[in-house]
């Protein structure tokens, strides 16, 4: 082996050049409390980066191309697609959350704020029984940049389900 190849290798670790690899990976984590604020069931969830919701984010690198950033969760009991849930909740206090409804924070996972946190809370008004959630950027259709399905999650008049949605960029 060359000397200049051994050097490579040594500063490199096999590597041959510079780049960066960047990945985007999610997760949800889930609190369902009673009517009384009692915690029924915890899950925590890893989750699917849609190629739509890639491309949106890549668009909002530049305001010459710009793009409309995610701001909204829904909730489903179906089985979400390439682009949006399978039966996307409308009742029972099981509608899509949005604006003020959803807080945005910047968290550290493994570079200082590398990681998109999305926060809401659903009150629910009747019984539904979930299985599928997702980050969207428009209150109704608009680009799915996250989602996953779960088993069945059955909530009843009176419970709240805290929906916590990380996406990390890194």
């Amino acid at each position: 082996m060359s000397l200049f190849k051994s050097v490579l290798l040594f500063f490199w670790g096999g590597r041959v050049g510079l780049f960066e690899k960047v990945k985007m990976s999610g997760e949800i984590h889930m609190v369902l409390r009673d009517k009384d604020g009692n915690i029924k069931e915890t899950r925590h969830i890893k989750n699917t980066i849609t190629d739509a919701g890639k491309a949106v984010i890549a668009s909002l690198l530049s305001p010459d191309v710009g793009g409309t950033a995610f701001d909204y969760i829904a909730l489903g009991t179906g089985t979400p697609g390439a682009t949006a849930l399978g039966a996307e909740c409308t009742t029972n206090g099981g509608a899509r959350r949005g604006g003020a409804d959803v807080v945005g924070t910047l968290t550290t996972t493994t570079v200082s704020n590398d990681t998109m946190q999305f926060t809401t809370t659903f009150s629910f008004t009747g019984s539904l029984a979930l299985t599928e959630e997702g980050i969207f950027n428009a209150t109704q259709a608009g680009t799915m940049l996250a989602n996953q399905s779960f088993a069945v999650l059955n909530v009843a008049n009176g419970d709240s389900l805290l929906i916590n949605h990380k996406v990390k960029v890194a």
